[in-house]
């Protein structure tokens, strides 16, 4: 497992001043990992609820937990939603000897018991799988290729890789998703994921996509919730600017591990991937990711307008506006369409990220920016 000091620190600086502190993220990112490395550097007490003897020791929530001290985690606790309103109780005591590290794969069971009984009591902490920063950023092609998830990005060879991630995602539908309570039949789900898949960055159309698989838009709206509840699909809502123009107002859609997103597609290898036609699409889903990552700005969207126009991800930081524009192409034109994009939307920068070597200004406003320089992004905002 490769080191993770930024997310150890994170859990530190909030489990010191929140009573419970959330753990969230897809399964196999590296939840339990971590929570067992930050627990080793303290007095701690583990219960992982898919163990049935932690479980039968949970019977009585509150007299089971009022008596520890130190640091509790909780393991993929959406299995056992009674103990939400067991931790309200122990989080309101005057003195709290306990703190509580709670982990889940980010189901809506977790979401709404966190938010129905845990309100101004908890501090939420998104995990995914391995960035830029963590694998350095020249091993990008891998990363890209074989995404975050650490068993896939840490495999012996692509082989073994694409094994593991198609084991996942055979996983992923015929156990995960009926433990979250939820019927729906795995083929079906699975045909939607790869439907998905080759809809990856095209904005979302519920219609289209619920005739293609003979399905009501209802159906098909909840199949997209479920996947983006469970942090395998990313809806990257639009930004609405007061200009004369008509303006896109769909999502648009990103699988969030290209990884999964490359298995769904049946992308074996670089060459595969290389000579894929959604090669690009599969590109920008994956800077927007990083970026997201290194920048963790306060609210991102994208902007699109009818007729032409649009920016890839509009990002707030700051109070700063800064845009990004994603080319797979090694010396991207910069066009027209992006001088006046940086006019229309009042945007502090431009960045345009590629796969090309250096970085260079075009001019005072728009940069074009190597993908292996996304983890220093926060640094080059600063100095906007």
């Amino acid at each position: 497992m490769l080191p993770r000091p930024d997310y150890l620190h994170r859990i530190e600086t909030a489990t010191g001043r929140s009573p419970v502190t959330a753990l969230l993220g897809p399964r196999q990112c590296g939840k339990t990992t971590l929570a067992r490395q930050f627990a080793a550097t303290r007095e701690s007490t583990r219960f992982d609820l898919e163990s049935e003897p932690d479980v039968r020791r949970l019977a009585n929530p509150e007299l089971a937990l009022s008596s520890l001290e130190g640091l509790v985690v909780l393991d993929e606790i959406q299995r056992m939603p009674q103990l939400f309103s067991a931790l309200r109780v122990l989080a309101d005591r005057t003195e709290a000897p306990a703190r509580f590290l709670v982990l889940g794969s980010a189901s809506p069971e977790l979401i709404r018991g966190v938010s129905e009984s845990l309100a101004g009591r908890v501090e939420f902490i998104e995990i995914s799988g391995f960035d830029l920063a963590e694998i350095g950023a020249d091993s990008w092609r891998t990363l890209w290729l074989r995404g975050g998830l650490p068993r896939a990005y840490l495999a012996e060879s692509d082989d073994d890789s694409m094994a593991w991630r198609e084991g996942f995602v055979r996983t992923f539908l015929e156990r995960d998703i009926p433990q979250l309570g939820i019927t729906i039949p795995a083929a079906a789900m699975r045909r939607f994921w790869t439907m998905l898949a080759h809809w990856h960055g095209q904005t979302w159309n519920t219609s289209e996509l619920g005739r293609a698989m003979s399905l009501s838009d209802k159906t098909v709206r909840s199949y997209l919730d479920l996947l983006a509840g469970t942090y395998m699909v990313r809806q990257l809502q639009p930004w609405f600017e007061n200009v004369a123009k008509r303006q896109v107002k769909a999502p648009k859609i990103y699988l969030r591990d290209t990884g999964l997103l490359h298995a769904l597609l049946n992308v074996h290898d670089d060459g595969a991937l290389l000579a894929h036609p959604r090669v690009g699409a599969s590109w920008e889903g994956f800077v927007i990711e990083q970026v997201l990552r290194a920048v963790r700005p306060s609210s991102a969207w994208y902007w699109a307008a009818h007729g032409g126009g649009e920016l890839d991800l509009l990002a707030f930081d700051k109070g700063r506006r800064i845009g990004f524009e994603v080319k797979f192409n090694e010396a991207p034109d910069v066009t027209r369409s992006m001088h006046e994009v940086v006019r229309l939307l009042s945007l502090d920068h431009l960045f345009v990220v590629c796969p090309t070597r250096d970085a260079y200004p075009v001019d005072a406003r728009i940069t074009v920016l190597p993908a292996k320089d996304v983890p220093r992004l926060a640094e080059r905002i600063d100095a906007v």
